[in-house]
């Protein structure tokens, strides 16, 4: 017995080569001349039983596949012919999939005739019923409908039509569904199908915890094997007497929704699963040419491509939300009885497809995750780069190669640090500036943009805060201006000042990236920190405004809603001790990190909890935030004492302070 197989270095084709060589027999694989290597990487996977492997070069949309010069050494050698040549490409050009999926067949059947094989077996796909609404039976083929909305859909279709108008040879169609990675494993060589989603997935996952309910889709049924299944299904059916002729639907005979598969996903990766499901026939209501006309508007195209294009989600793969077709499998059923291959469900390999595609497929892994390669070479300015969380971010930066332009009042302080730097290897630049005035500001940046043309990062890092209630600030009014003046109005000034040059084209380089540092008490809204978060929240809010102003300059803006940090400033009180804090080398990290992703917003588990607790009970919210109010004492400095009565240990909490700290600290890790 002897085999040829077309596309066995594909990723069907090579699952189903390790079935076929548990049998008898040499196997003879169609490979490209550029593509011997592929088939050699194989056969050395393959180990000894690769040796029966035999290249056969030639191409998928050549005449008689290019084999004339082998028709001699294959005629009357091949028992079984399985073709699965073809591009498995929902996104490929309709011209590309016709020559190879349609014409390649055709050249697949003259060659199978010509050497007068004695079974072709054909894989064709699901996509060949096109979007049948309803139950698409084994023995249907000329009721599919639209098979033109896609051109994969309809070059499918037609080339399971040259099999059954044109095969001399006795044949069988194997049509199998949406195929994963190997259900042991996970392995799978590229992203296709319900991969597109993963990312979406991983994205929900990094901002909401696992127990969070959320809301989705339920659409129609989605119907996925995994690649051994496919691969043993084939391999069993084609070797059994008597089924000639026949279609066989490799599927899962229990299919779940979009929906359903999305939650299954949502669990193997540990993300928040969709508590309620919309059914989207709600919306059937609306005729469908209005919501294509809608869909078709150029503002709401833009969004939506922007969404999709930020997730990774080709937009012709949509229609897998709503697809209307059920496969029946009822030969494939019976044909299998007995052999103990079925199609496993989802639940039961979705963490090892989900671990397979997060540590080998993810997009991520393949991006310069360096700071370096974010960097290196650009203009980077720190405020507050004296000491603190400036500092560590101004060495951190330094050391990826970045020319760092280090801004704070002191002078001294700042030689310091671009000492340290120089030392280090690194470039730094001291500009003095006081943030609080607005026309040194103006001065400080007018000469840096006349030094370096431009500024390609700015961190917006400089800041005062003030711990006191508003009970003891009703004849501190200036506490509320002196804060604004520094992170609001001394940030803004900068920023404007800075903006200009990096929305415009200068050396071949457009764009910019605004790190502000915020707090986490935006999202919580602490008490005692009124005038200093309604600060922070006014920059918050301006850099949302903006943001969408300056997308078509590739201008971007993090807000990094920063935890509490240990600093000298809180160290003598012991106020901070229990809670969850960070060192100024892990704030500096935390902005180093945004300045490779450039996200919207940098937060911690216990900001967002916060935030999303204000969002959905604010008064359950308020209520606990009071509770840790009576528990922590005023500063000595809210209560006019001088700084010369503190002493260490001074305003230490209660059990009871110290045990509601504890408590934060679980929420945030």
């Amino acid at each position: 017995m002897a085999y040829f197989v077309t596309g066995g270095t594909g990723f069907i084709g090579r699952n189903l080569i390790e079935r076929l060589l548990e049998r008898d027999g040499d196997i003879y694989v169609l490979v490209r001349e550029g593509s011997r290597g592929k088939l050699e990487d194989l056969k050395v996977q393959l180990g000894d039983q690769g040796e029966r492997v035999k290249p056969v070069v030639g191409d998928l949309t050549a005449p008689l596949l290019g084999c004339e010069d082998q028709i001699t050494e294959l005629d009357g050698k091949i028992d079984h012919f399985f073709h699965l040549g073809a591009i498995y490409d929902m996104s490929a050009d309709a011209a590309s999939q016709q020559k190879s999926n349609v014409e390649g067949t055709r050249e697949a059947v003259a060659l199978a005739d010509r050497i007068e094989a004695k079974h072709f077996h054909m894989t064709s796909s699901i996509a060949a019923a096109g979007l049948y609404p309803g139950t698409f039976t084994e023995g249907m083929f000329d009721e599919a409908v639209k098979v033109d909305s896609n051109p994969y859909f309809q070059t499918k279709h037609e080339s399971e039509a040259v099999v059954r108008d044109e095969c001399e040879v006795p044949w069988r169609v194997y049509r199998p569904g949406i195929v994963v990675g190997d259900s042991e494993t996970g392995e799978i060589d590229k992203i296709d199908g319900p991969y597109y989603f993963f990312k979406a997935i991983q994205r929900l996952r990094s901002v909401l915890p696992q127990w969070f309910p959320s809301i989705g889709i339920e659409g129609g049924e989605i119907n996925i094997v995994p690649v051994d299944f496919v691969a043993e299904a084939m391999d069993h059916i084609a070797h059994l007497d008597g089924l000639d002729g026949e279609t066989f639907h490799l599927t899962d005979p229990s299919a779940l929704s979009a929906g359903q598969v999305v939650n299954v996903l949502a669990k193997a990766a540990h993300a928040p699963e969709a508590a309620i499901r919309i059914d989207s026939k709600m919306f059937d209501f609306v005729p469908s040419a209005v919501r294509a006309g809608v869909g078709s508007l150029p503002p709401v195209k833009r969004i939506s491509d922007q969404v999709l294009d930020d997730l990774g989600i080709p937009r012709n793969v949509l229609f897998f939300l709503d697809y209307p077709t059920k496969f029946d499998s009822t030969n494939t059923q019976k044909a299998l009885e007995g052999s103990g291959i079925s199609a496993p469900p989802l639940a039961t390999y979705a963490a090892a497809i989900w671990d397979y595609w997060e540590r080998n497929l993810d997009p991520d892994l393949f991006k310069d995750r360096s700071l370096s390669g974010a960097i290196g070479g650009k203009v980077v300015m720190i405020t507050g780069a004296s000491s603190g969380i400036g500092l560590a971010a101004a060495e951190k930066c330094a050391a990826a190669g970045a020319t760092v332009v280090l801004v704070a009042r002191s002078a001294d302080k700042l030689e310091e640090t671009r000492a340290q730097i120089e030392e280090a290897g690194g470039k730094a630049d001291v500009r003095p500036c006081d943030l609080t005035d607005l026309d040194d500001i103006e001065r400080m940046a007018s000469e840096v943009l006349e030094e370096y043309g431009r500024v390609d990062v700015l961190v917006n890092n400089a800041g005062r805060s003030i711990r006191r209630s508003v009970e003891l600030s009703y004849d501190r009014f200036h506490d509320f201006e002196r804060t604004m003046q520094l992170n609001y109005f001394g940030a803004l000034k900068l920023t404007m000042a800075l903006l200009p040059a990096m929305r415009k084209k200068i050396k071949g380089r457009k764009g910019g990236h605004i790190v502000n540092v915020s707090s986490i008490g935006v999202q919580t809204n602490v008490p005692r920190f009124s005038a200093y978060v309604a600060s922070k929240s006014a920059l918050d809010a301006w850099s949302r405004c903006v943001a969408s102003e300056m997308l078509d300059d590739g201008v971007h803006i993090t807000t990094i809603h920063m935890p509490l940090v240990r600093t000298p400033m809180i160290a003598p009180t012991g106020m901070y001790d229990a809670f969850p804090t960070l060192t100024p080398e892990e704030a500096a990290e935390m902005i180093t990190e945004a300045m490779i992703t450039k996200p919207k917003k940098v937060a911690t588990r216990l900001g967002n909890f916060g935030e999303l607790l204000y969002a959905i009970a604010p008064k359950a919210s308020d209520a606990i935030l009071n509770t840790g109010y009576k528990l922590f004492p005023e500063s000595k400095a809210a209560k006019g004492e001088s700084q010369a009565e503190k002493k260490e240990g001074d305003e230490q909490p209660s059990g009871e302070a110290v045990a509601f700290a504890y408590l934060m600290r679980g929420v945030h890790w």
